[in-house]
């Protein structure tokens, strides 16, 4: 299977595009940093943050993707540039169904994790 990431074009004015041989199973953030792309994943890949925000380029194939859980759709609730075809590039798992799939990098991520938001008190001294 074979999926293309086109970088930030901000960073990337010849709209460069990278295409990778991939497996079935294979996430979307894992290939980014696999291959040393600007994908930051701050929580490791956990749906704890919108860092690893990607916008799918072909409708079909997003309607190809597994709908995203609440936890995602919270996530990307907090991503800057949110698209109607906007996901987590670590929930998109790749499948036959997504040979040739391509990807844009939004031209910024926002680094807000769900810890920003309730569930961790700091100690007062």
């Amino acid at each position: 299977m074979v999926t293309s990431i086109h970088p930030n074009r901000e960073k990337n004015k010849d709209g460069e595009k990278y295409n990778f041989e991939v497996s079935e199973g294979d996430n979307l953030l894992d290939i980014a940093q696999a291959n040393d792309l600007e994908m930051e994943g701050a929580c490791g890949g956990s749906c704890a943050c919108s860092t690893c925000h990607i916008i799918i380029s072909d409708p079909d194939k997003y309607d190809a993707i597994p709908e995203p859980d609440d936890d995602e759709n919270d996530m990307l609730d907090l991503a800057f540039g949110l698209t109607e075809t906007s996901r987590l590039g670590c929930q998109v798992k790749m499948t036959p169904a997504l040979d040739g799939l391509e990807v844009k990098l939004p031209a910024m991520t926002r680094n807000m994790q769900a810890s920003d938001f309730g569930g961790v008190n700091p100690k007062h001294h």
